[in-house]
């Protein structure tokens, strides 16, 4: 027996539908993306790798490569984190740091993700420095206006930042 559709709620027509197209956030996507290879290595987040240089500082980034975490069965924590490094006397660095760099990774986990460091020795890939873009340069009439909105800041480290930040603002528009 086929009766007729039901009709539409009230003010079903005003809202939109939304499908799986239109703009999506960047990391919405990567995480997706990444989640699965990552995930066999051990690293639930890309972020570990992608912050090594801020977690462990940019001498030690520079010659060690985090490859896995791995974990005992059914744990999620207390893991072994291995890392490659690039020469022994890196090696026995990181052996020396041991203690420290735990504390700096746990911390950027936020919990007791990491137990031991295993070290092993190998060939590791060079990052490329990071570029530090130059300061814009503003005609007069704009630094000036920059100038006038910033003459109320007394702290001259804050003022010196604001009118690096305003120089750029500037400079995109």
């Amino acid at each position: 027996m086929q009766g007729k559709p039901l009709p539409d709620p009230p003010g079903a027509a005003a809202q939109p539908k939304r499908g799986g197209a239109g703009p999506r956030a960047v990391g919405e996507m990567t995480e997706r993306l990444t989640r699965r290879p990552l995930g066999k290595r051990g690293f639930a987040a890309a972020a570990l790798i992608a912050e090594w240089p801020a977690i462990v500082g940019s001498v030690l980034a520079a010659g060690t490569l985090p490859l896995k975490i791995a974990y005992p069965p059914g744990e999620r924590a207390g893991g072994g984190l291995h890392i490659r490094v690039a020469s022994g006397a890196m090696a026995t660095q990181l052996a020396h740091l041991e203690p420290l760099l735990l504390q700096r990774i746990n911390g950027h986990f936020g919990y007791g993700a990491v137990a031991r460091l295993v070290i092993t020795q190998g060939p590791v890939p060079r990052r490329p420095p990071r570029r530090i873009p130059a300061e814009p340069c503003l005609d007069a009439q704009a630094e000036a206006a920059l100038g006038e909105k910033l003459a109320a800041v007394d702290d001259p480290e804050l003022k010196a930042a604001l009118a690096s930040l305003g120089r750029h603002l500037a400079a995109r528009r």
